[in-house]
């Protein structure tokens, strides 16, 4: 016959209950708040949902003489130093003067940056709540913080929050992957037109690949259309030529 537990026994017992009863809570808290992981898939077929009303992210007048489409991978390192380096000249003095238009379009190389097709979907969502660009700057100023990542989504959740927007908004929108078959799209497009590297600009139906830096693009604006001078300016010079 089993004999009944001591005080000892009973006090290891209970003991025992509590130790499990914590380690069930904090289970199921990190179930709870673990980041979710969020996939998004390659080669989807691309309905005509995907591409109506959408031809890339635009910056720049309407009415601006030139436009470049960059054909780009958030994860490509050359891309992030263009952006980040080159990029802020180019806007000072090319988009913000009415000079150029220009226009960004998703080119993931999925194959060699795991985290190409979720930066770029993150940067949809974004979209969403008019905040493209702001997260287009931040995923390339943070690509060393989520490049290598096997989960980089909740880099790109913390991005969301410090832009201020709807985070329930924004992981409902990436956990539908709603904007895959746009991501694809874009990339569909750059194949047909022979982009094979990032980051490629458009320019004019021509392609310019390898290093690309703000002075070069000055120039081809400058190229394509020559700034015309002031009346001021203008009268001074047939003066001076009399």
């Amino acid at each position: 016959m089993a004999a009944e537990p001591s005080g000892g026994g009973m006090r290891t017992f209970y003991t025992g209950l509590v130790v499990l009863s914590v380690v069930g809570i904090g289970a199921i808290l990190y179930l709870m708040l673990k980041p979710a992981t969020v996939s998004i898939p390659v080669n989807v077929a691309v309905q005509a949902s995907d591409t109506a009303g959408f031809q890339g992210y635009v910056a720049g007048s309407p009415d601006a003489p030139v436009e470049i489409t960059e054909f780009a991978d958030y994860q490509c390192p050359y891309c992030q130093t263009f952006a980040t380096i080159q990029m802020p000249t180019v806007e000072e003095r090319l988009i913000k003067t009415g000079r150029l238009r220009f226009r960004y379009r998703d080119f993931p190389l999925s194959d060699i940056h795991p985290n190409a097709r979720i930066s770029a979907h993150a940067a949809a969502c974004a979209n969403d709540q008019g905040k493209y660009w702001e997260m287009h700057d931040k995923l390339y100023d943070g690509q060393a913080d989520w490049a290598t990542k096997a989960n980089a989504a909740p880099v790109f959740q913390d991005y969301a929050r410090q832009l201020g927007l709807d985070v329930k908004a924004y992981d409902e929108c990436m956990k539908s992957a709603k904007y895959a078959g746009r991501i694809q799209a874009s990339r569909n497009l750059a194949v047909q037109l022979g982009v094979s590297s990032t980051p490629t600009l458009l320019v004019g139906g021509r392609l310019w690949t390898g290093r690309i830096d703000s002075d070069a693009i000055i120039h081809l604006v400058d190229s394509l259309a020559p700034v015309k001078p002031a009346p001021a300016e203008a009268d001074s010079a047939a003066k001076g030529a009399r």
